[in-house]
């Protein structure tokens, strides 16, 4: 059995679950615990990180983008990064807006202040990193609301990698509640749409031991 290796409020190994969700390709959770560093799991990927997948035949992989990548070309069906040279430049493009810019500005200051740092044993939240989070969020909300004004995705017509990255990254600040959705319509009716996909299903049944969820995390009707 194909095997993802994960923590539930890691949005890039749930960028991943998503990506093999909409595959429609069967796949075992793993939780790792990387605070242990463990050996085994050093030897599969050296960064110490998640997400790693192992493929049936045992080829491993590391990194959330490509591992996605791989998937896209071993299993084309449906394409998800892109159908011509334009929409995949495009979808390279957002995904990594939100991994990189989305993920400092917000993730890191939000998710990781306020559970990975307390799961990792690294002492206490920065309020001021906190502070800058929520402040940052609402530029992005309004970048999403931008492209879904003029597209009926965040990369064009179809739906795409790029509104997978997003919506992994935004449903984890969803989960602790960080997300001001009354403020920004767009972005949530974007959203909602994706929250009711099959493939979003198993991460609204989540839960990360210690961290209560928001009231409204699972609910579609949010």
């Amino acid at each position: 059995m194909r095997r993802l290796y994960h923590l539930p409020l890691s949005p890039y190994a749930r960028k991943v679950r998503l990506f093999l969700s909409e595959k429609v390709i069967d796949f075992e959770l793993v939780v790792e615990k990387v605070s242990r560093r463990r050996p085994e799991f050093l030897d599969m990927n050296p960064t110490g990180k998640v997400p790693v997948l192992v493929e049936p035949e045992g080829l491993v992989l590391a990194e959330s983008s490509a591992i996605c990548e791989y998937l896209d070309e071993a299993y084309p069906d449906p394409a998800l990064i892109g159908k011509d040279p334009a929409s995949r430049a495009e979808t390279r493009r957002l995904v990594t807006w939100f991994d990189l810019k989305f993920g400092k500005e917000v993730t890191a200051n939000l998710v990781f202040e306020k559970v990975t740092k307390r799961l990792e044993g690294l002492g206490p939240p920065d309020t001021v990193a906190i502070r800058a989070g929520r402040r940052n969020i609402g530029a992005h909300l309004e970048y999403i609301s931008y492209l879904t004004e003029r597209r009926r995705w965040l990369g064009g017509d179809f739906f795409s990698f790029s509104d997978i990255t997003a919506a992994a990254h935004l449903s984890c600040l969803d989960y602790l509640g960080d997300v001001p959705w009354a403020a920004h319509p767009l972005a949530k009716n974007w959203y909602a749409r994706i929250k009711s996909r099959p493939s979003f299903r198993p991460l609204l049944l989540d839960r990360q031991p210690g961290v209560t969820p928001a009231a409204h995390y699972d609910n579609l009707d949010f």
